[in-house]
């Protein structure tokens, strides 16, 4: 099932990793899946690094976007990164089908959450540890 973001219909949404609206950005869409969030993903050269392969960074932004929003739709509210730490354990290639995979859990004042980025053979080829503040309202 698709999951909507509570500000997916705002004019003043332009999130790079989520917003339709930002033609420069990965206009990830998610689903609920398997105790948590996943976005899949194809990135083309736009966002390469060496020659066919995806920016590390890259990678790391759709980790944050799916654990970030992950949490927004088990609390209802937006939730800041105070911490993340990636690994990658494989190439992600330009033009690939991936798969990040998202689930958290809450604490009394923090979330912690945990990330995978999955090529489309299941295969895990990058791993994400973050830390987020929930804050009280809307952004």
């Amino acid at each position: 099932m698709t999951a909507t973001l509570p500000w997916s219909g705002r004019t003043d949404h332009h999130c790079f990793g989520c917003s339709p609206r930002n033609a420069a950005g990965l206009q990830l869409s998610f689903e609920d899946a398997e105790d948590g969030l996943s976005a899949q993903f194809c990135l083309d050269k736009h966002y390469e690094s060496y020659p066919g392969v995806v920016h590390g960074g890259i990678l790391a932004v759709i980790c944050d976007e799916t654990m970030g929003n992950l949490i927004v739709m088990r609390l209802g509210v937006p939730a800041l990164t105070t911490s993340m730490r990636m690994r990658y354990v494989g190439v992600v290639r330009v033009g690939g089908r991936y798969r990040c995979l998202a689930r958290a859990e809450v604490k009394p004042d923090l979330v912690h959450a945990t990330a995978e980025i999955l090529d489309s053979a299941g295969m895990v080829v990058g791993t994400a540890t973050a830390t987020y503040l929930p804050r009280g309202s809307q952004l």
